[in-house]
């Protein structure tokens, strides 16, 4: 249960049928807010209504599709009227070495990670509410030069870039941009996308472990707790920045522990 409050705010999660977004959904209802999730299968995010319940609706929607996105938008506005909270986490997230990469490899993390992050903000600038939190989605790969993701990083570089540059431009409005950089957390996506079993993800876990201060992966919810400070009042001096969220890993050196 969140310490931090959202009653009557409404919400929209990308990607929030499963994983760090349906973590963040499940945190932005335990505090209160209406929470409209988006994702492109909707078997997907009946599931994910289901483990929600209530004061959550979803809608089919592809974050890369800037029309699909002003339809979210004019949803939402018809609906409730307006937007407080904007949790932008879509994203792909598949590695390929240097010389594997190819045009529509590269076009799909692009399309996803950077072209749905910029098209959901814009498309929900004009209900959002002066005053209200943007929050987005980068990665610790972003700054620590992990082999094979190449694009990944790349796009996830950009994301803190605009957020900067929207930090000033949104300035008269109030609305505060920040980023959250998620460490190692395991979710569906390591077999769905990366292919892993799950024995090759319990591995995977437990090589991370080793690396992190906290001794532990992370989990879903974690990042969702953040979601919500950061969309809260207790966040409201909080503005424009790089929140890391890996229990420490990138912070030291993993040889000293």
């Amino acid at each position: 249960m969140s310490a931090y409050t959202l009653n009557g705010k409404v919400a929209l999660v990308t990607g929030g049928g499963t994983g760090l977004g349906l973590g963040g959904a499940k945190r932005l209802v335990e505090a209160g807010a209406f929470v409209y999730i988006v994702g492109r299968r909707q078997s997907v995010l009946d599931e994910a209504i289901k483990k929600l319940g209530a004061n959550v609706r979803a809608i089919v929607a592809d974050v890369s599709k800037k029309e699909d996105m002003v339809r979210v938008a004019a949803t939402i506005c018809a609906e409730k009227g307006k937007l407080d909270i904007i949790f932008s986490n879509a994203g792909y997230y598949k590695g390929a070495k240097l010389e594997d990469v190819t045009e529509e490899y590269f076009d799909a993390i692009v399309n996803v990670n950077l072209k749905g992050q910029m098209f959901t903000v814009q498309a929900m600038l004009p209900i959002m509410n002066d005053g209200g939190s943007i929050i987005l989605t980068s990665s610790m790969t972003a700054f620590i030069g992990l082999p094979e993701y190449t694009g990944y990083a790349a796009t996830k570089a950009a994301v803190i870039g605009m957020a900067k540059v929207w930090t000033t431009e949104l300035k008269s409005r109030k609305i505060r941009v920040n980023v959250i950089s998620p460490g190692a957390i395991p979710t569906e996506g390591y077999e769905t996308v990366q292919g892993m079993t799950p024995e090759q993800v319990k591995e995977f876990a437990e090589k991370c472990a080793a690396e992190i201060p906290v001794g532990r992966v992370g989990r879903a919810e974690e990042i969702g707790d953040s979601v919500v400070f950061l969309g809260s009042d207790a966040s409201s001096f909080i503005n424009g920045v790089n929140l890391v969220v890996d229990g420490g890993q990138t912070q030291v050196y993993a040889g000293n522990l």
